[in-house]
């Protein structure tokens, strides 16, 4: 998407973490905004310090994107056509022995990280083409290029998200549509605490600022990338796990995870 297009940008997700640093620096570009999350209190307080100091219009949409009706709402605003751009940013991730997660939240891990995620993927794509401009970032993780034991779905959901990406950024650059994949490490949002991950686990070196990592998606996405990993050392062991054998990788991410969530 041609930054000076000034298009509207559909952000899943918006109420806090990646999200809102997406909503805060497309405001900031002029970019009027549709704002999905389930938190209606907290996407309404954004929407109204948005539009008052960066005059643009901000739209809010609640909806579970855990439901059919959830995400059937924001396929609906989709298909209007006048998006320019779609994050896929909403996500969660569980942490624990798969055996002894509740089956029906790892069911729901799926609904959002995945399914929810290929829906509007499909939604804003038909538009786009069509239209032959737009964008699309889809937000993955680091988790996507290895297994991780007791982080099992959430690792393997994002590996989905890189793929499906990848595959759909080669089918769409034909059609002037930009498609990339956000790879970031960690970054300081409330995401851990929802996980159940301890930070303290965690070097301080391998954390992103949550603004850099916004960053490193847009350029991505303006220079037609199809995977961004935010940060030198991210970007280092992201890559690294090509040249390991694959069961040094699951041992060494299962050994990083060993406590996470205890």
């Amino acid at each position: 998407m041609a930054e000076e297009a000034r298009g509207a940008a559909l952000i899943t997700g918006a109420s806090a973490g990646i999200g809102e640093a997406f909503a805060r620096q497309l405001a900031r570009r002029g970019h009027s905004l549709v704002l999905v999350a389930r938190r209606k209190a907290r996407l309404d307080e954004l929407a109204n310090e948005l539009s008052g100091a960066h005059d643009v219009a901000v739209e809010v949409i609640e909806a579970d994107l855990a439901t059919d009706e959830g995400v059937g709402a924001v396929e609906e605003r989709l298909r209007r056509g006048d998006v320019e751009l779609l994050v896929n940013n909403a996500g969660f991730g569980t942490v624990g022995d798969f055996a002894s997660l509740p089956l029906d939240r790892e069911l729901e891990e799926l609904d959002v990280n995945v399914r929810a995620l290929m829906r509007l993927t499909h939604a804003a794509l038909g538009p786009m083409t069509e239209q032959r401009r737009g964008g699309i970032i889809n937000v993955a993780s680091t988790a996507a290029f290895q297994p991780i034991p007791r982080n099992a779905t959430y690792s393997a959901t994002k590996a989905f998200v890189l793929h499906f990406t990848e595959a759909i950024h080669e089918e769409a650059k034909a059609h002037n549509v930009s498609v990339t994949c956000l790879c970031p490490g960690p970054v300081q949002t409330e995401f851990q605490q929802v996980a159940g991950i301890d930070r303290s686990n965690l070097p301080s070196m391998a954390w992103t600022r949550v603004d850099a990592v916004v960053d490193s998606a847009l350029s991505a996405l303006r220079s037609r990338r199809a995977i961004t990993v935010p940060g030198a050392m991210n970007f280092a062991a992201a890559s690294s796990t090509r040249m390991m054998p694959r069961f040094l990788v699951r041992r060494i991410a299962g050994a990083m995870f060993r406590d996470a969530g205890r």
